[in-house]
């Protein structure tokens, strides 16, 4: 069965290379809707052999469904450039395990790694996505951050996305950050109004749920850092919608 990679990027040229050598291991193409980067990473994905289509930046989810046409195969291999397939990924789609079954998409664990190290604590594993799905009956919703997979019949399966996408903790901050602004005006558009106690009770919120529920307090103080960093993320997209509707 063939498969079709993609992937959205803006100045990925550390990560792409690694990014689409791992996905033409189970890919017969890969399609790269680069959001008119400024650094090598168009280059470095047409040297590999990757298709590019060039896309000012429509939001996560619209970003993904403006590829779904340049891509020849029914099933997607939908991944960031700094995610890649574990071994248990690739056994299960290069044995075809996925037709087992009438589903179109299915979730995979995603170990997410700080400077390399696992971050198994604080609500982070297992942490899931749906990035293998079939065009004909599943696709990326409109969310302009962080968007899924509008499926009608999803599977989760025991197999995993490696994602490095942390080098340190002041990277997940100014990341976190730009995803609140992001979350702050979909919630806006969408017409979600909030009163002021909102951003301290769901910062507080989250943070017990990860320090405590989640077990951070396990992981000393990388877990602290974790949870006050899911605290903030909380707090800051629903303060930035409060400046919205003052603006308003």
């Amino acid at each position: 069965m063939a498969i079709s990679g993609l992937v959205i990027t803006y100045n990925e040229e550390k990560n792409i290379g690694k990014c689409i050598d791992a996905l033409f291991k189970v890919c017969d193409e890969v399609i790269i809707v680069d959001s008119l980067s400024k650094d090598r990473t168009v280059q470095i994905a047409t040297e590999k052999g990757a298709v590019v289509v060039s896309q000012a930046f429509l939001g996560d989810g619209p970003q993904r469904t403006h590829g779904l046409p340049y891509c020849k195969n029914d099933w997607i291999l939908n991944l960031d450039a700094d995610e890649f397939l574990d071994i248990d990924a690739e056994d299960f789609i290069l044995k075809e395990k996925y037709l087992l079954g009438n589903y179109d998409a299915f979730s995979f664990r995603v170990k997410n790694f700080l400077d390399d190290k696992l971050i198994d604590f604080a609500g982070w594993y297992p942490d899931h996505k749906v990035r293998f799905f079939n065009k004909n009956t599943a696709r990326p919703s409109e969310s302009i951050v962080h968007q899924k997979i509008i499926t009608q019949n999803e599977k989760k399966v025991a197999v995993h996305i490696l994602h490095y996408g942390w080098e340190s903790l002041e990277q997940i901050i100014s990341k976190k950050n730009q995803y609140s602004g992001w979350h702050a005006q979909q919630l806006f558009d969408q017409g979600k109004r909030v009163n002021a106690f909102k951003p301290v009770l769901n910062g507080l919120v989250a943070f017990i749920r990860c320090y405590f529920f989640k077990k951070g307090f396990l992981n000393g103080l990388d877990g602290l850092s974790i949870s006050l960093i899911q605290g903030f993320f909380s707090y800051m997209k629903y303060a930035k919608l409060i400046k919205k509707q003052k603006k308003q």
